[in-house]
C-alpha cells in the first residue's frame, strides 16, 4: 500500500526488531497506550535510524539542481515544436521547481513556459510568467522577445484584468462570516452517540433526496504523489507511461489541489509547487516550513506519517494538550467546537491492529521526532505560557541527547499525537476522489475516470458510519472555497462543528441524500464495499480486515439479499462451451452454473485471458491517443469478438470496451454507432454501480453529448431528464455539468436540424 513507508525502510525496522533483547521485545508487545507504545520506539530510535531512512531516500531526492532544470527545458522545446504546448508547459513547470533561485535556468523556464501559455491561450498568466522571467535575471539581449509577447497578450486581454494580480489563488476564495453556515451540518440532523456505534448522525426530520446533509472541510490532507486510479487494472501500456510521466503531484497545487499548469515552486525544494504565492504562503506557515527540510526523508515516510505529522503540527502543543484533557462527550456539548477534538478523539484500534504495523509506525514516527528535534528550536507559537501546569502530567517523556533542549521533556507529547494520527488513519482516514480527463486534447467525446489525488482527515465526515447500502453520496471539489452546495441548500448549515476560525479552502466535501431518510434513521455512507458490487462474504471480510467489525448493515442482514446473490451471475462469466453462467468456486476457479454442462475453468485462466483483453484495450486506447481511431477501431473489434465469448454484456471490462470504441467512432464522426456502443456500455455501468449512480448518469451525460453532435434532436432529449435527475442526487441543480446540459438542451429545443 503505498500510504505506508517505502519498503526498504520496513526491512530496516524489521531487521532492527529483529536485533532487539527479547525482554525488549516483550516489554514493547506488552503496550497498548499509545503514550507507552511512543516512549518506547522513542528511547530505542538512534542516529543509526537516522542515517538509514537518509539513505535509503537518497533517490528520492527533492535538492534544487540547475542540470535538471536544464534537461526539463530541453523536454519542454522538444514537445513545444511538435505543438503540444500543454505538455510543454508541464516539462517547464518542472524545470522551474527544480532551478536554483540564484539560476539563469529559473528565467529561461519562465520564458519558455510564457510562449507555451500564450499558445494555449492563457494570456494573464503568460504576463505574469513573462514578470517573473524578467525578475529572475532573463538575459537582457533577449528581452525583446518578452517584451513582443507581452504587447501580443495585452492586446487579447480586456482592460479590467490587465493589472490582476497573481498573488492570489484564483481557484479559491475567502469565506466571510456571513457565509460561514454554508459549512457544517444541516439543522434537520443530530449527532448521537452509543456505545455501539461511537458519534453518529442521525436524522431529526425526514429528508428528501438529493438534499445536501453536510459539508466539511478536512482539518488537514496530503497530495497523492502519481496516478492511482479509483476502479479499474492498470495494466502495460504506453497511455499508462504517459499518466506516470505526470502525476498530480506535477499537475496540482500542493494546497489547494487545483490543477495547473503555471506552478509557484516551493525556494527550497524541488518537490512541492503551487497554484499561487498565497497557496505556497498558506502552506508554508501551516506545516511546510517544517516539512521542507526534512524533504525525501518524508516522502519515503509515507503519506500516512506525512499526513499524521501535518494533522499534529496544525494542531500545536496547545490544542494537543487540551485534547488529552477533555472528555470528548464534554467536548461535543460545548458552545465552541474544537475541529481537532473530534480527530484526536478518533478510534485508533490499538487492539487490533497488527504486531507488525503497530511496530512499523512507532518507529517511523519516533525516527521522524527524533528528525525534528535535531531540526531546530520551536516555532515561538508552540512556546507554552504555562508549561509548568499543563505538562504536569507529563514530564515523564524520554529526554533527547545532543538535540534542542526544548524537544525533551513535555514535548513527547507531540510524538505521541503524530503516531496516535497515524494509526487512526488506517481506520478514519479519507481518499479525495475527483474526475480527470482521460482522453486526447482533440477528442470529440467526453472521457473521464475517477482518481485519488489526495488522503485527508475530515472532521465532520468522520462521524458517518458504514453501511454497504449507503443513503448517501458524496462529491468532492478541490481549487475552490465556492460554495459547493448553493445558495438555496446552505440556509441553516450548522457551522459549529467545523470551528469558528476556520477559512476558506481549496478541498471540501459534500453529502448528499440518495433517497428519501426517515425521522430516526441514521446517516450512513459506504467505506468502500458496496453491496451492488460486492457479494457479502467478501464485504464482510474487508471491513473486518481494515475496519475491524463485523457489518451487521441492511445489506449484510438481509436474508432475501443473500439469496439474490447465490441466485445471480456475480462473477460476470460465461461458460466458453454453453454460454451458461460461471460461478466462482467455493476453492479456487470457476464452474458453469448449468449442471448438464459442469465445465470448469481455473482462476489462472480466467485472470490470464482478462489481462489479455486489458492490454489490448490500453493498446487501443493509445492509438487513439495518437489520434489513428481506424486502427484503434479494428483493434477493439477483434478484443470484442473474443470477450464476447467469456464475458457478459454487463462485465465491467466488456463496459470500458463498449466505452472505448464510442470514442473511437466519434473520432470517425460516425455517431450512431458510437451512441449505440456508449448504450450498452451505460448498461454495464448501471449493472456495476446502480439505477441512480453518479456513474450512470455521467456515462448517460456522454451519450447526451454524442446525440447532439449527430444531430439526433429527439434521442438527445429524451435522455437529458434521466441526467438531470442523477446528477442533482448526487452533485446538486448548481452544478457545473448540469449547467452545460442546460445549455444543450436548450440549443436542442430551438433547432431543427
Amino acid at each position: 500500500m503505498m500510504d505506508l513507508p517505502c519498503v526498504q525502510w520496513q526491512d530496516h525496522v524489521a531487521h532492527k526488531w529483529s536485533g532487539l533483547d527479547p525482554e525488549l521485545k516483550e516489554t514493547f508487545l506488552s503496550l497498548h497506550e499509545i503514550d507507552d507504545v511512543f516512549k518506547c520506539a522513542s528511547s530505542l530510535a538512534n542516529q543509526q535510524d537516522l542515517d538509514a531512512i537518509q539513505s535509503i531516500s537518497a533517490g528520492l531526492s527533492v535538492k534544487k539542481d540547475a542540470e535538471e532544470a536544464a534537461k526539463c527545458r530541453e523536454k519542454g522545446n522538444s514537445c513545444f515544436k511538435t505543438r503540444d504546448y500543454k505538455t510543454a508547459a508541464l516539462h517547464y513547470s518542472q524545470g522551474i521547481c527544480f532551478a536554483p533561485q540564484s539560476s539563469e535556468q529559473l528565467s529561461l523556464c519562465y520564458a519558455n513556459r510564457s510562449a507555451a501559455l500564450y499558445h494555449l491561450q492563457q494570456y494573464q498568466e503568460c504576463l505574469y510568467d513573462i514578470d517573473r522571467a524578467l525578475n529572475t535575471g532573463y538575459p537582457a539581449h533577449l528581452s525583446h522577445k518578452l517584451q513582443d509577447r507581452r504587447s501580443l497578450c495585452l492586446n487579447h486581454l480586456p482592460v479590467s484584468v490587465k493589472t490582476k494580480n497573481d498573488d492570489k489563488c484564483s481557484k479559491s476564495l475567502t469565506i466571510s462570516s456571513s457565509e460561514a453556515f454554508r459549512f457544517g451540518i444541516c439543522p434537520q440532523v443530530s449527532v448521537g452517540c452509543s456505545k455501539e456505534k461511537g458519534c453518529h448522525l442521525v436524522a431529526l426530520q425526514r429528508i428528501t433526496a438529493g438534499e445536501v446533509i453536510l459539508s466539511d472541510r478536512p482539518f488537514s490532507w496530503v497530495l497523492i504523489p502519481g496516478v492511482e486510479k479509483v476502479k479499474g487494472n492498470s495494466g502495460q501500456g504506453l497511455d499508462i507511461q504517459r499518466e506516470i510521466m505526470f502525476g498530480a503531484e506535477h499537475k496540482r497545487c500542493h494546497w489547494c489541489l487545483a490543477e495547473t499548469l503555471c506552478a509557484v515552486p516551493c525556494k527550497g525544494c524541488s518537490f512541492s509547487r503551487y497554484c499561487s504565492a498565497s497557496c505556497q504562503q498558506e502552506a508554508w506557515e501551516e506545516h511546510h516550513h517544517w516539512e521542507c527540510p526534512l524533504g525525501a526523508e518524508l516522502a519515503a515516510m509515507g503519506v500516512m506519517a506525512q499526513l499524521a505529522l501535518r494533522v499534529t503540527l496544525k494542531a500545536g502543543i496547545e490544542n494537543i494538550h487540551r485534547a488529552r484533557q477533555t472528555i470528548r462527550d464534554e467536548q461535543k456539548k460545548s458552545d465552541q467546537y474544537n475541529p481537532y477534538m473530534t480527530v484526536f478523539h478518533l478510534l485508533q484500534h490499538t487492539e487490533h491492529q497488527s504486531i507488525s504495523l503497530r511496530l512499523l509506525c512507532a518507529f517511523t514516527v519516533a525516527t521522524l521526532y527524533l528528525k525534528l528535534s535535531k531540526a531546530g528550536p520551536l516555532p515561538t507559537s508552540w512556546k507554552l505560557s504555562d508549561a509548568s501546569s499543563i505538562t504536569s502530567q507529563s514530564s515523564d517523556g524520554p529526554k533527547k541527547k545532543g538535540g534542542d533542549s526544548e524537544w525533551s521533556s513535555e514535548l513527547w507529547v507531540v510524538g505521541s499525537a503524530v503516531l496516535r494520527h497515524m494509526l487512526q488513519l488506517r481506520c478514519n482516514a479519507q481518499a479525495v476522489i475527483t474526475l480527470q480527463d482521460t482522453g486526447s486534447e482533440n477528442s470529440r467525446v467526453q472521457s473521464v475516470e475517477e482518481i485519488r489525488v489526495a488522503t485527508a482527515m475530515f472532521p465532520t465526515l468522520s462521524l458517518l458510519n458504514h453501511s454497504c447500502r449507503p443513503n448517501t453520496s458524496l462529491v468532492f471539489s478541490t481549487g475552490t472555497a465556492d460554495d459547493p452546495v448553493g445558495s438555496q441548500d446552505s440556509v441553516g448549515f450548522n457551522q459549529r462543528l467545523l470551528g469558528e476560525e476556520w477559512q476558506g479552502r481549496g478541498v471540501t466535501v459534500t453529502v448528499r441524500a440518495t433517497r428519501d431518510i426517515n425521522a430516526g434513521e441514521e446517516i450512513l455512507h459506504c467505506y468502500g464495499p458496496n453491496s451492488n458490487r460486492m457479494g457479502t462474504e467478501e464485504r464482510r471480510r474487508l471491513l473486518q480486515e481494515q475496519y475491524y467489525f463485523l457489518c451487521e448493515c441492511e445489506a449484510c442482514s438481509d436474508q432475501e439479499e443473500e439469496m439474490r446473490e447465490s441466485s445471480r451471475n456475480e462473477s460476470g462469466l460465461l461458460c466458453t462451451k454453453c454460454k451458461g453462467a460461471l460461478k466462482k468456486n467455493k476453492g479456487s476457479g470457476f464452474s458453469c452454473s448449468l449442471l448438464p454442462c459442469g465445465h470448469q475453468i481455473s482462476s489462472s485462466d480466467v485472470n490470464h485471458k482478462l489481462q489479455e483483453f486489458r492490454v489490448a484495450l490500453e493498446k487501443a486506447v493509445a492509438l487513439m491517443e495518437k489520434e489513428n481511431p481506424v486502427e484503434a477501431l479494428h483493434l477493439l473489434k477483434k478484443i470484442s469478438s473474443q470477450s464476447g465469448l467469456l464475458l457478459r454484456d454487463t462485465h465491467p471490462l466488456q463496459g470500458e470496451l463498449a466505452d472505448a470504441t464510442a470514442r473511437a467512432y466519434a473520432s470517425l464522426g460516425d455517431w450512431k454507432n458510437a451512441a449505440t456502443h456508449l448504450e450498452q456500455s451505460a448498461a454495464a455501468i448501471s449493472s456495476q454501480y446502480g439505477k441512480d449512480s453518479l456513474e450512470l448518469g455521467q456515462q448517460l451525460f456522454k451519450i447526451v453529448q454524442v446525440h447532439f453532435n449527430g444531430g439526433a434532436r429527439g434521442p438527445a432529449l429524451s435522455v437529458i431528464p434521466k441526467v438531470r435527475r442523477i446528477l442533482s442526487l448526487h452533485c446538486g441543480p448548481h452544478c457545473p455539468e448540469l449547467q452545460e446540459l442546460n445549455a444543450l438542451e436548450e440549443c436542442l429545443q430551438r433547432s431543427t436540424f
